[in-house]
Order: structure tokens, then C-alpha cells, then sequence
């Protein structure tokens, strides 16, 4: 069951118990390095915040400034701020008490407010909003109240004098299933005015009292962000920066198809890292390839918490570029973005540095935000070793032990990054809705998207005519985007808005044009959108066409006829353009085989981006549909079913087909099928490096360099992992022997002491 390597969701944190270890330095500590003997002189000393700022490398010109710490916030994960400038912090106190993970579900986390009473910049005082939360890990604030993630449920709490005043489940399953490493999070409240999450695929939207639920594209694993144009960006462990070319609400028309180009998409290749220190405390630390001879980690293992910058404070040069924390290296990188089209690529911002980097070992940014005032602000969990219990490496085990990677478990601290030797002022959001349409002008995204925001939940429909005369300043596409999203939120945009918008000869404005119509288009408007559409089309505007494809989901229930027409039309001209073609089949669920003839007869080049995806889509249709067995399968190997549900699905897909830039197929799987002598020990130890499946070969980034075993984990007996394998090896199009506990002792037995997976050479190698 393939894993990202060392880093979960939210950046997951392995530490031994000390109770109550204080966060501050004991006297005469310190690291003391020798270039001769690295790692035994290792140290990882507890430094106050002032002492850890001095540990920092940050690029020249910028400085970083202390926000918060303990005892104010501790195990900090997540955080948004509201419009009187204070911060709202998500504490995951009761994460992994101890290596076991011993009282992991005890209810001690928290959701804080801090205040800066002095307007300093500084925080200096909180209040506890809510308590006795277990594992929480997002929030965002919306209306007269706030969404806590607590898995796994999402609940609203309305606020009343910054007390919690009623409690609403959102979503009962919001988190279910998967481990606490692989679980949502995010909560990013978007340009489109709905909410979306990493590691999810769905969102969320409060429409009066009602919460409103929707499939959309499956995206990332810890921390999510948004361009000024509301483009997702997120990532994984192993990869720098994933995102999407297109808006996000559309492309999830279609639950058969996967991936869906346009979405998902690697954004930044690059995914080499350059520590301060040496950082041999990473879960796979012993093998080739892992650190470089200084031992310091070559590539990323635990990416997370990317931010788009979207304010002016740094200048233009950093307006849009992406920053990425890596807490396994105790690293901030940087990437310059930029948008042909509608691809977006970067590259990363220096050669063989990194924009903010710290010889401390405990710097732990797990979450990146852009402030109120245009700062950088940095959520530092501060801790010793990133690791879960469950991948937990006796390597890693031992560096824990030898070099005291222990608590103390009551650390956090928040930080912003400014530019040298300035001094922005906190900024608060107050006055009525005039104050508000002024700050949709603003340079900075947040200030633009929280006036947005606070325009909406007041319900300031009185602003609607100002709204629409700023349609008409199409030279300010910034000021026409949030306008016309403040005009959706507020239930007041019209179709005669957004019609003229489709002429516009800047792209920005058509394509925020051609996201809006799902709110708009009805039956008595249709034909004019249709219309629009078709113009488009013969006109060969490249970048509307995967937008039409993507839309007419919505013209379906109105015209379903023209919905055809318009297939036709865009796979005549446009299917050979990747793009267009998967808008195209994401009006095709349960009719991928029929169009594929109909294709083949538009154009039969079987090689072209239409009937390519097609035909593949129907591939996976079929090595699926064979799981009739699956609720006799559970009850005949329960302890199989609910190690898969949670471990194994995240990766590998309900339906076992793979998920791209995670894992392979399990599904007709030589592998999972073949010799129990070759499988048990993937399991058990790992799998590292390429790997064959049904004919394919599957190599990063295609797939996770790595997928970790599971032999070391206490939490599985030799029993429970032989029925996962029973369980995998006899689902969908599977069908093999069984295999029992004594094979796994055989296995285990014959490879005594081995910590270092296999590659599939060494498999190939192994005689029945």
C-alpha cells in the first residue's frame, strides 16, 4: 500500500514524552558541529524564539519577526484572521503524545484568539474559543461564525462575543476514513465564494441556513491556496507545487475519469531542497539517495502548507510567486510562477539555495499565510522529528533515542516574514459597505478577498448597482473579478452581466466570465449562452473552448440537444488538444464507450488526446467492474476491509486503479496477484524505485519514489496483515491464493533485521 514518505497531511510529528519539558533553552545549549564526525555531534538544543530568528537564513533584504509563541499558542497547525486583524490559531495539542501514540484521541485541542492590544505587530493575549477538540485541523471564519474540522466531522459554531454560541454538523463525514495523515484540511474560503479543501473532494458553501455539499476535483494533501484569478494550488510530500490551469469548479462531471488534465497538474518539477544543517532525523535517512554526503536531505519528503503571494509588500517581483514550507529540511522555498494561456509553470527562485532556511532542527513550518498587511506569516509547530507511528523507521527510532529528539509538546510559534527595515502597519477591516467596495482596490489579495467576503456575509445587496459599474472598468481586471463575485455572493449577478463580459478581448475577464455562468444560466437565458459559446468555438478561441467543454454539465438539464451539438463541434476542432478533450469526456459518464465510436469516426487517429483518454478511461472501467464480491470480502477479512478504508485507499483508489502522483494499481496487479513470496515483502519493508505493473512502468512523478512498509508498525499484527492481502489479492478483477499469518513470520524470519525496502530488482530475484 504506497505512502508518501515521512510527511502527512498536516505535517506529521513524532516525539517522546518529557513531562512538560519547558520550550526555553536550558543554560550552556547548543549545537556543536564537526565536519568530521557529522552526525554524532549533532544537537537539536530548545531555543526561544529570539535565539531560533537568529538560526534563520532568510534572502537578502527581508527579515523575520516574531508574531506569537508559547505559552500563548502551542502545537500551532493551521490559522486565519478576521477583519479586526486578529488571528484565530488551530492547536493540535493532542497529536502523538509519544512514539505508540499513546492518548493521540485525548481531547486537548484548542481554536484560539490572539489579539495585539498594542497594535505592535506582536500578539499579547488570547482567549480560548473552543476546547477539549480531538485532532483538530482547520477552520475558516464565514458569517457570524467559524467551521472547526474535528474528524471526523465538520461542524459551524455560530460566535457570539467571541464565544461559541450554537453548534451545526456540517458534515458528518468530512474526514472519514484514512489515518490522521491522510485526512482533509484546508478549509480555504475561494475567489468562487465556495470552500475547498486539501486532500478532499468535496466543497462546501452556506447558502442562509442551508450548508450546500458538491463533488469537486480531488487536490493535495496538507495546506491549500489560490492565485488573485482563484486557481488552486497545493501539493504533496514529494512534490513542490501541483495546481490547476482552470477555475475550480469545474471539471467534476465525470466520477469514471481520472486524472482530469488541467487539474492536479505539476506546476514546479523541481524538487530538489538545499538545508542549512544537516537533517539525517528523516524517516528514510539510511538509504541511497535520500541525503546528499553532508547529510542533508536532497529532495522534498514533507512539502506542505503552500502559499500564493498575492500582496505588494515585496514588491512586484514577488507578487504571485508560490512559497512551499519543507519542515523535514526546516526550510521555506520560493517559486517564481507564470500563466501562458491558461498553463501555469515555475521554476524555483534561486540555484542551490533556498528563500528562508534554519540550522534549527525544531523550525517546523507546517502552514504558510499571506497577512492582513502583505507579511509572509509562518506557522511553526516547533517539535523534534516528523514522523508518524505508523511509517516510523527503526532508523528514526534510534536518532530519537541517540540525539534526544524529544519534546517539549507545549511549543508553537507564528512568524512574518517583512521586507528589511520596514514597519507595515496591522490592518483591520472596519466601517460599513462603502469601506468595503473601496477595499475591493486594494494591492493586496487579502484585503481584496476579505472585503469580498464581508460584502457577502453582511448581505449588503445595497452595494449591487456600484458593484455592476465596476463591470464596466474592464482596464482594473482585478477590481471587475471581485465584483463580479461579490455580485454571485450576494445572489444579485445577472446574466446581462456577465454576457458582455465574454467579449472582452482580455482573457482574465472571459474566463471569470465563463466560470460565473453556472450561477446565472437558466432556461430563459440558455440560448444566449449558447450562443456565446458557439462564437467562440468558430472564432478558435483556444482558451474558451476547455471552459465550454467544462460548462455544458450545466447546459445539460436545459438543452440537452445543443449539449451534443457542441461536443461535436469541439471534438472536430479541438480533439487533439489534451485540454479540451478531457472537458469533453467530463460530460461523459457512463457513455466513454459509445462516444469513443463516434470519435474514432470524427477522427479514427486512435493516437489523438480524445480517443487516448477515452480508450483508457474504458480500460479502467473494466479491470473495475469486477467487485461484486466486495461486502463478502469485508465480512471474511474485516480487519483487511478497514486497513484498506484507511490506509491503503488513499493511495491506491476505492476502486484500486492507482492515483496519479500517489501510487500504482493494485488492480490486476502482477504483484498483488503473483507469488505471496515477492508480495509480502513490499509490504512489510517497503517498495522504493520503479515498478512494472500489468505492463506499465510507473516512476516518480507518476508515483511516489517510495511507498514505506508497514512490518515495524505494533499496530498491525502478522494476522492483520495477511488479511489485508487476502483482502487486495480477491478484489475487482483479482483473484489469488490465500496467504496466512505463518507466511508473513516466514517472510519476516527470512529477512531479520532489514529496515531498507525493496526495489523490484531484488524481487525479480526471488525463487518461488
Amino acid at each position: 500500500m504506497r505512502r508518501a514518505i515521512s510527511f502527512p497531511v498536516f505535517v506529521i510529528f513524532v516525539w517522546i514524552w518529557t513531562g512538560g519539558q519547558s520550550c526555553r533553552p536550558a543554560p550552556g545549549s547548543g549545537a556543536n558541529r564537526n565536519a568530521s564526525d557529522i552526525r554524532k555531534k549533532l544537537s537539536a538544543p530548545v531555543l526561544s524564539p529570539e535565539e531560533a530568528i537568529k538560526k534563520m537564513h532568510i534572502e537578502k533584504g527581508f527579515a523575520v519577526k516574531l508574531v506569537a509563541a508559547e505559552p500563548l499558542i502551542t502545537a500551532p497547525v493551521a490559522l486565519s484572521f478576521d477583519e479586526k486583524g486578529r488571528i484565530w490559531v488551530v492547536d493540535m495539542d493532542d497529536y502523538m503524545p509519544d512514539t505508540a501514540g499513546t492518548g493521540e484521541n485525548k481531547p486537548s485541542g484548542k481554536i484560539v484568539i490572539l489579539s495585539d492590544s498594542n497594535r505592535d505587530g506582536i500578539m499579547d493575549s488570547r482567549k480560548i474559543f473552543l476546547d477539549s477538540l480531538v485532532l483538530p485541523r482547520a477552520i475558516c471564519l464565514i458569517e457570524n461564525g467559524i467551521l472547526v474540522a474535528e474528524p471526523p466531522k465538520l461542524w459551524y459554531y455560530e460566535i457570539r462575543n467571541d464565544r461559541p454560541f450554537s453548534k451545526t454538523l456540517v458534515d458528518p463525514a468530512y474526514a472519514i476514513g484514512g489515518n490522521v495523515e491522510h485526512q482533509p484540511n484546508g478549509l480555504l474560503r475561494a475567489l468562487d465564494n465556495w470552500i475547498y479543501n486539501a486532500k478532499s473532494a468535496k466543497r462546501y458553501r452556506k447558502k442562509g441556513n442551508r450548508w450546500l455539499i458538491e463533488r469537486t476535483a480531488f487536490r493535495g494533501q496538507w495546506g491549500i491556496s489560490q492565485n488573485d484569478q482563484g486557481h488552486l494550488f497545493y501539493n504533496n510530500n514529494s512534490e513542490n507545487l501541483l495546481g490547476d490551469y482552470f477555475s475550480p469548479g469545474l471539471g467534476a462531471g465525470n466520477a469514471d475519469q481520472r486524472p482530469v488534465r488541467g487539474y492536479s497538474e505539476k506546476i514546479v518539477p523541481d524538487n530538489r531542497v538545499y538545508p542549512a544543517r544537516p537533517t539525517p532525523g528523516v524517516n528514510r535517512g539510511y538509504q541511497d539517495g535520500v541525503l546528499d554526503d553532508s547529510l542533508r536531505l536532497i529532495d522534498f519528503t514533507a512539502a506542505c502548507g503552500p502559499v500564493i503571494y498575492t500582496a505588494s509588500l515585496f514588491g512586484k517581483d514577488y507578487y504571485q510567486n508560490a512559497f512551499v514550507a519543507e519542515p523535514s529540511a526546516n526550510l521555506i522555498k520560493r517559486d517564481i510562477l507564470k500563466t501562458t494561456g491558461y498553463i501555469t509553470a515555475g521554476r524555483e527562485a534561486y540555484a542551490k539555495k533556498e528563500f528562508l532556511a534554519s540550522e534549527d532542527e525544531r523550525f517546523r513550518p507546517v502552514n504558510l499565510y499571506t497577512g492582513p498587511e502583505g507579511a509572509l506569516y509562518i506557522v511553526d509547530m516547533y517539535r523534534g522529528i516528523i514522523q508518524h507511528k505508523t511509517y516510523l523507521t527503526p532508523y528514526l527510532k534510534n536518532e530519537i533515542r541517540e540525539r534526544n529528539l524529544t519534546g517539549p509538546l507545549s511549543c508553537g510559534r507564528i512568524y512574518k516574514i517583512i521586507p528589511e527595515n520596514s514597519r507595515p502597519e496591522t490592518v483591520s477591516l472596519s466601517g460599513g459597505p462603502a469601506a468595503l467596495l473601496a477595499a475591493l482596490h486594494d494591492a493586496n489579495g487579502w484585503i481584496r478577498n476579505k472585503a469580498q467576503q464581508l460584502l457577502i456575509d453582511g448581505r449588503f445587496a445595497g452595494t449591487a448597482p456600484e458593484l455592476r459599474s465596476n463591470l464596466k472598468l474592464t482596464d482594473s481586471v482585478l477590481l471587475v473579478t471581485h465584483s463580479l463575485w461579490t455580485l454571485e455572493g450576494l445572489d444579485k449577478l445577472e446574466s446581462t452581466d456577465v454576457l458582455p463580459l465574454l467579449k472582452q478581448n482580455n482573457p482574465a475577464l472571459r474566463l471569470q466570465a465563463l466560470s460565473a455562468i453556472p450561477s446565472v444560466m437558466n432556461k430563459k437565458n440558455v440560448r444566449e449562452f449558447l450562443a456565446a459559446f458557439t462564437g467562440m468555438i468558430e472564432q478558435g478561441d483556444t482558451l474558451a473552448a476547455p471552459y465550454i467543454g467544462f460548462l455544458l454539465p450545466f447546459v445539460q438539464p436545459l438543452d440537452p440537444a445543443a449539449v451534443e451539438r457542441i461536443l461535436k463541434s469541439l471534438t472536430e476542432k479541438y480533439g487533439s488538444n489534451e485540454y479540451v478533450a478531457a472537458a469533453i469526456i467530463s460530460n461523459l459518464q457512463h457513455r466513454e464507450a459509445d462516444y469513443y465510436k463516434e470519435s474514432l469516426q470524427i477522427n479514427p487517429d486512435t493516437a489523438i488526446a480524445i480517443n487516448r483518454q477515452l480508450r483508457k478511461i474504458i480500460l479502467d472501467l473494466a479491470k473495475a467492474r469486477n467487485n461484486s464480491n466486495a461486502k463478502k470480502l469485508a465480512a471474511e477479512f474485516p480487519r483487511g476491509a478497514f486497513i484498506f478504508s484507511t490506509v491503503c485507499q488513499t493511495c491506491h483508489g476505492s476502486d484500486g486503479n492507482g492515483v496519479t502522483a500517489l501510487a500504482p494499481p493494485l488492480n490486476n496487479s502482477n504483484w498483488v496477484k503473483g507469488d505471496k513470496n515477492k508480495l509480502i515483502p513490499i509490504v512489510l519493508y517497503g517498495l522504493s524505485g520503479t515498478v512494472e505493473v500489468a505492463g506499465k512502468v510507473y516512476q516518480a512523478p507518476e508515483i511516489n519514489g517510495e511507498m514505506p512498509g508497514i512490518g515495524q508498525n505494533k499496530d498491525y499484527t502478522d494476522d492483520d496483515i495477511s488479511q489485508i492481502l487476502n483482502y487486495v489479492r480477491n478484489s475487482w478483477s483479482n483473484k489469488a491464493e490465500k496467504i496466512s499469518a505463518a507466511d508473513i513470520q516466514n517472510i519476516r524470519n527470512k529477512y531479520n533485521d532489514r529496515q531498507k525496502p525493496f526495489t523490484m530488482e531484488e524481487l525479480n530475484r526471488i525463487k518461488n
